[in-house]
């Protein structure tokens, strides 16, 4: 119970503030309607079964989007953090693309892919991938030296202390990479719905409210964006308190 009072009076001190904001019209109401507005028009939306269409649909292409990148950067970011040489010269490259903004990539990818699903998933998974990739090598990279050195004195071979020993010793930073990565991912996949020929997703029903100046609704689905991507960082924090107890040790 502890642990769920923080976040839920940090929730209620958050909705309080905005009222009082609104009492005080810092904001014009039409730009900064009161909470209950807000929830009263996101309640509609769930109700009317628009904004759940939106909100499966933007889940849909985040967890594509992040199964891309797992399968794609966990194995490679193992493979090359086995060969930190080899790592070293690729590093500049998954550096510099990891550290440019995924909007920026927008035209690229629209050049390769056309304005169509495969562009939001394809550069959500590019930007996810090379985030699970980094914490990946990184983790085989500062692997405990004393154990792989143990391991290759009981005459393990190469492929035997990648598989029992590298692998397991760098898990708890490929997890922390995949709930990076997934976190990415949604924010990528909702930025993509709101520019790139969306007709559904939580991206494009915030800039549908906006233009149309329904701005509780354009708050209500951004909170709903902001929560959905709270739980997924929760469901990770679970699983890696679930399944890594033992890092660090």
């Amino acid at each position: 119970m502890r642990a769920l009072t923080a976040p839920v009076l940090g929730a209620i001190g958050f909705v309080l503030l905005w009222q009082v904001a609104v009492w005080l019209r810092v904001a014009d109401p039409i730009l900064l309607p009161p909470p209950a507005e807000a929830f009263s028009e996101t309640w509609r939306g769930f109700a009317s079964g628009t904004l759940a269409h939106d909100t499966w649909r933007t889940v849909q292409r985040t967890g594509l989007a992040f199964l891309i990148a797992t399968a794609i950067g966990v194995p490679l970011g193992v493979a090359l953090g086995a060969q930190e040489k080899l790592y070293r010269g690729v590093e500049f490259i998954v550096d510099f693309f990891r550290s440019t903004p995924a909007s920026a990539l927008f035209p690229l990818f629209l050049i390769l892919f056309g304005p169509g699903e495969g562009t939001k998933i394809a550069v959500a998974a590019f930007g996810a991938a090379l985030v699970i990739l980094f914490n990946a090598a990184y983790g085989v990279i500062n692997a405990r030296r004393t154990r792989v050195l143990a391991a290759r004195i009981m005459g393990a071979s190469g492929p035997r202390i990648l598989v029992d020993v590298l692998i397991w010793e760098a898990l708890p930073q490929i997890l922390v990479g995949m709930r990076s990565g997934i976190s990415l991912a949604l924010v990528i996949v909702v930025v993509a719905e709101m520019f790139i020929g969306s007709t559904d997703g939580l991206g494009h029903r915030v800039i549908n409210a906006q233009m149309l100046f329904e701005s509780g609704l354009m708050y209500g689905v951004i909170f709903v964006a902001g929560a959905l991507g709270y739980l997924l960082n929760l469901a990770f924090l679970l699983i890696e308190k679930r399944f890594v107890h033992w890092s660090g040790r």
